[in-house]
């Protein structure tokens, strides 16, 4: 009678149960499972990993805990609700985007983008806790907002110097995309500087990075290879085959943020001008066709149209005249003038050095506060 080992026995009564245990025996006349397998791979054994190379493992562990989800619910007029049964009068919209805790009582800030419009907002930790926020203030015009929790002693984020960031450094981003939560990105700081990143007249210098961001990152922190927020994730610039994303400087939220909690608003100061940057070609253009300004061929910013009552016209500001400077800084395009006049105050004086024909002079603007829109 042939002797079956003791496996091949099992494997009749269970043959489902050899696929899981297998069988470590031969069969009489054939060969057995060798107890030594053959090796797959001759490569040389990869060494452990150094502290150093775990910096952007290490990043993530130090704001990770403080990255927080953020849903809201709006509730939208139905203009055809309750006619013909198309619908209820009030309608719920709900919305996700991201946050970060910057103090331990609560603190946080997200994109004003965010929780617009919401009427109710609801914050979610990555441990699982979950609390009712409320929204302090918001600015849309930085695209800043700051959100308040009742709790204590929560994880916070430390925050970094977004003037020290350079083109280069890794950038490293975390948020809750397309409702993935606590997703992690990384890429480089691509530029600096972006005042044109999404559309003109924009008071934010934005930074550009190529991590991966998409919707439900929005608010969430960008930070750098020490663990440090240097930006939030605010915008998404898409083309095949690529994409592009910016985020609001720190520094900047940090002036916003303390605004809103000082007064529960925001302000910007203006000066009332509308601004045409200048090439040479342009010049030449200009000085061809018209009279009215006669403009070196340099780059520059030249005074289109002076507001009537406005702090530049007050001040002495005119058409043609040739924008240098702002507050002492160099100005070369609209955008810049328009940061360096943001980083004024409100009734304060603020010089404006310019050319005006073949004269240099100095004027003392005072900014009003910019009117609130709505």
């Amino acid at each position: 009678m042939l002797r079956l080992p003791p496996c091949r026995r099992a494997a009749l009564i269970a043959p489902a149960a050899l696929l899981l245990v297998g069988c470590s025996q031969g069969l009489p006349g054939l060969p057995g499972r060798q107890s030594t397998q053959i090796p797959i791979s001759d490569a040389p054994p990869t060494p452990p990993l150094q502290q150093g190379n775990t910096l952007i493992v290490d990043a993530v562990a130090k704001v990770g805990p403080a990255v927080v989800r953020i849903d809201t619910v709006k509730r939208v007029v139905n203009p055809l609700g309750g006619l013909f049964g198309r619908g209820p009068t009030i309608q719920q919209q709900q919305g996700q985007g991201s946050g970060f805790i910057t103090r331990s009582d609560g603190v946080l800030l997200t994109n004003a983008h965010v929780v617009e419009g919401a009427s109710e907002v609801t914050v979610t930790l990555p441990d699982g806790r979950t609390f009712t926020g409320k929204v302090l203030g918001s600015d849309p015009l930085t695209d800043v907002a700051v959100v308040k929790v009742v709790a204590s002693k929560l994880p916070v984020a430390p925050l970094g110097d977004s003037a020290k960031v350079r083109p280069g450094e890794w950038a490293i981003a975390i948020g809750n995309p397309l409702g993935l939560d606590n997703t992690v990105t990384a890429g480089i700081i691509s530029a600096i500087q972006r005042t044109n990143a999404v559309g003109e007249g924009q008071r934010v210098p934005y930074i550009q990075t190529d991590a991966a961001v998409n919707p439900g990152n929005s608010g969430g922190p960008l930070i750098n290879d020490r663990g440090q927020v240097i930006g939030i994730n605010t915008a998404i610039r898409q083309a095949p085959g690529a994409g592009l994303s910016f985020a609001i400087p720190i520094n900047v939220a940090r002036q916003i943020a303390a605004q809103i909690l000082e007064k529960g608003s925001v302000s910007h100061p203006y000066i009332g001008v509308r601004l045409q940057a200048l090439t040479p070609q342009l010049v030449r253009e200009i000085n061809a066709s018209t009279d009215e300004c006669r403009l070196p061929e340099v780059n520059g910013v030249v005074v289109v149209e002076v507001m009537p009552g406005s702090p530049a016209a007050e001040g002495g500001l005119k058409p043609c005249d040739l924008i240098d400077q702002v507050g002492g800084k160099a100005v070369k395009n609209p955008s810049e003038v328009q940061l360096a006049v943001d980083q004024g105050r409100v009734g304060q004086p603020l010089a404006v050095s310019l050319r005006r024909g073949d004269g240099r002079l100095t004027l003392q603007l005072k900014p009003a506060e910019l009117p609130r829109q709505g």
